[in-house]
């Protein structure tokens, strides 16, 4: 593992906020070091990212979840399917603390990291499921389905669908937004906005794919 220096990862970090224009607290701040602290730690026994680099781990990462926090805007409940390492979850948890998170992994020790990361960090607005997105079964449906180069979208949209809310939406995070995947979709579901987002540091292409029920 390369060593996590937090006083050269805190600068980039910090900027890398202020060009997205997030307003976060200096505890925002320093919970968002902590989690990528952890995330290195860990990901050199449990291969949570195949990203090693702590410093790429902040615009791979923790920048490249943060550019998409103001499309979550007015969501009061979401859902993170494979959420892996916890991205996008844990990020918007932590840079919207009023908004419930949930997010739901296969595999065990990935959610056993959520779960200590949840723990660590005193997110008290994080639930963590270890479960296939297909069988899971919740008391309230979510606003927004969100997940990260997780699955096809319409496999994406298929097996968590039943989750969603009446008039919610997915919102995917893709490198590129590929015309087939959009075009193989359920015909009941549309891709109703493809937004093209920029990642302080990152040269490369994300779009945010919005999905809604066809009225």
């Amino acid at each position: 593992m390369k060593f996590f220096d937090r006083n050269a990862i805190a600068p980039v970090l910090a900027n890398g906020i202020k060009e997205l224009k997030l307003d976060l607290s200096e505890q925002q701040h320093g919970q968002l070091l902590d989690y990528l602290a952890l995330l290195a730690k860990w990901n050199s026994v449990y291969n949570l990212t195949s990203v090693r680099d702590p410093m790429q781990m902040v615009t791979h990462h923790a920048l490249d979840s943060l550019a998409a926090v103001s499309a979550f805007e007015g969501a009061v409940s979401v859902l993170d399917v494979g959420a892996g390492g916890g991205l996008p979850g844990i990020v918007l948890a932590i840079a919207r603390p009023g908004m419930k998170v949930a997010l739901i992994d296969t595999v065990h020790k990935k959610t056993a990291f959520l779960t200590q990361v949840k723990a660590e960090l005193g997110l008290a607005n994080v639930t963590v499921h270890t479960a296939r997105v297909e069988q899971l079964q919740v008391p309230h449906q979510f606003d927004v389905i969100t997940s990260r180069a997780f699955a096809d979208l319409s496999d994406f949209v298929n097996w968590s669908g039943h989750l969603l809310a009446e008039g919610g939406k997915f919102i995917a995070l893709k490198g590129t937004a590929p015309a087939d995947e959009q075009e193989r979709l359920p015909s009941d579901w549309k891709v109703s906005e493809l937004r093209a987002i920029q990642v302080p540091g990152l040269q490369a292409e994300r779009h945010l794919v919005f999905i809604e029920k066809n009225q």
